[in-house]
């Protein structure tokens, strides 16, 4: 399953066309989702076959109009684009005897798509990319032999909330799921984590790089930093070592 675009950035009012397609010609049938910021799923609009489509009905059909005129190839139109429209929508499709709800839970086989984003973007707000830092391991973690530093990448200060979060360095990498959203700045923030073995961190010559990349409604911005290793922890351990030996 293909869909395009994959990020849209839309205004108030406006509408939009979601695509989906797909290479297998024995899964007829179409679907399309809405997932929301709370993470629930519905059904928005279905196909049991080509130039047939009904749009579930607790979604308004004049905002909402799915077409499947090819086999292969589905398209949902969204009218009247309000913020609450914000939500990633999925396309699937399947092969299968399939019922409309209320019955949810089936066993046929499906394929879903890697979803659309669609922002709704509030127009008193700006468009704006992330401000990105990382942060050093503490001192106190991972002393022993064979243990962790934990290396913390902080994005801030961004909206919308269509960003990524990669490092060069990938190893044991945990981002956020969801980006942060902040009542007073009317922004959103995310952070990510990257575990790297004690010995790789203190080797100044390694460098640990954060990229967040930030899709602007037009184009894809990366915003990077980068870090050093540090050798302190292990001059300090040196000395008190030679201090311990002296004193023996």
């Amino acid at each position: 399953m293909v869909q395009h675009p994959p990020s849209l950035l839309s205004a108030e009012g406006g509408k939009e066309t979601l695509e989906c397609s797909h290479d297998n010609a024995e899964f007829y049938r179409m679907f399309w989702y809405k997932q929301n910021t709370n993470r629930t799923i519905q059904l928005v609009a279905y196909s049991l076959g080509k130039g047939v489509t009904e749009t579930d009905p607790i979604f308004d059909k004049k905002k909402y109009t799915m077409t499947h005129e090819e086999q292969l190839k589905s398209f949902l139109l969204i009218k009247d684009l309000r913020t609450g429209d914000s939500a990633v929508y999925y396309c699937a499709t399947n092969s299968s005897q399939w019922k409309r709800p209320p019955v949810h839970c089936v066993n046929y086989e499906a394929y879903f798509g890697s979803g659309t984003k669609l922002t709704v973007l509030d127009p008193n707000n700006e468009i704006t990319k992330p401000n990105v830092k990382i942060l050093p391991p503490s001192s106190q973690e991972g002393k022993g032999k064979g243990e962790k530093k934990t290396l913390v990448c902080v994005a801030t200060d961004f909206y919308p909330d269509h960003v990524t979060v990669s490092w060069k360095v990938n190893e044991g990498v945990g981002t956020d799921s969801m980006a942060k959203w902040d009542d007073n700045t009317k922004k959103y923030s995310i952070t990510s984590r990257l575990r790297v073995l004690n010995k790789k961190w203190h080797k100044e010559s390694n460098t640990f790089t954060c990229t967040v990349d930030f899709f602007n409604g037009q184009s894809n911005e990366n915003v990077t930093d980068s870090i050093n290793g540090s050798s302190e922890g292990i001059v300090l351990i040196v000395i008190y070592l030679y201090y311990i030996c002296i004193l023996s």
